[in-house]
């Protein structure tokens, strides 16, 4: 299990921090507080591998904890949850370690994406030994990004693409493009070209539908090989 300190002043946030991490296979929570002075005398009682930090704090900056962070030590991840949207502060939040940036508000399967999209770094990098080599350790890091943050080809929009792959997230039991279509708000043709993009670069699985009368229809789940 990957034990994550959440940091957040207000407290209704912080339960919903807290019940989102619960929803989360694989994540549980170690301790919920509300300033980064609890934060970091948390931290030395019970160390954590992630800290969920919100950087608008009652006592201090998100910044400046990660930087206190480092300087006693402590190695966990930082993902920052916060309303801090100049692009000073994500520089800065880059150059102490953070690993990831979460905007708020945001849905829970952005969240849960965010928190998968981590575990995947977590296995990798988080074993002893050595890389086998350069692909490996390009692998890893490439985990931490979603397919809507990679380089896109003509004719795929990013902010559509995220909005398919959270539709996906949101069903165990997966989705058709006619589905995927309406909730989208696209074209079923539009939306069958994103959920094969995600096929392609192993973020979904397809799967005939049966049942039927005529051609079955393919069906679309979250690849299993990425939860």
């Amino acid at each position: 299990m990957i034990e994550v300190l959440v940091v957040e002043d207000d407290r209704l946030a912080a339960e919903a921090h807290r019940r989102y991490v619960e929803r989360v296979p694989g994540f549980a929570v170690a301790d919920v507080v509300h300033s980064g002075a609890e934060a970091l005398r948390v931290l030395d009682r019970r160390p954590a591998d992630l800290i969920l930090l919100d950087f608008y704090l009652p006592d201090r900056h998100g910044l400046e904890i990660c930087r206190r962070l480092r300087a006693a030590g402590h190695l966990a991840d930082v993902i920052a949850v916060t309303s801090a949207r100049d692009l000073a502060t994500v520089r800065s939040a880059v150059s102490v370690g953070v690993v990831q940036y979460l905007l708020k508000p945001f849905t829970f399967a952005t969240f849960r994406a965010k928190l998968e999209r981590y575990a995947r770094f977590h296995s990798t990098l988080g074993r002893p030994g050595e890389a086998a080599g350069q692909d490996e350790v390009d692998r890893a890091l490439a985990t931490l990004r979603s397919p809507a943050e990679s380089v896109l080809p003509k004719g795929v929009s990013a902010p559509t693409l995220e909005s398919v792959r959270e539709i996906l997230l949101r069903t165990e039991e997966g989705v058709t493009a006619e589905a995927t279509a309406k909730a989208a708000g696209v074209s079923r043709v539009t939306a069958r070209r994103y959920l094969e993009y995600l096929v392609d670069h192993g973020y979904a699985e397809r799967s005939p539908q049966y049942g039927q009368v005529g051609r079955p229809e393919l069906r679309y789940r979250r690849a299993t090989t990425r939860d």
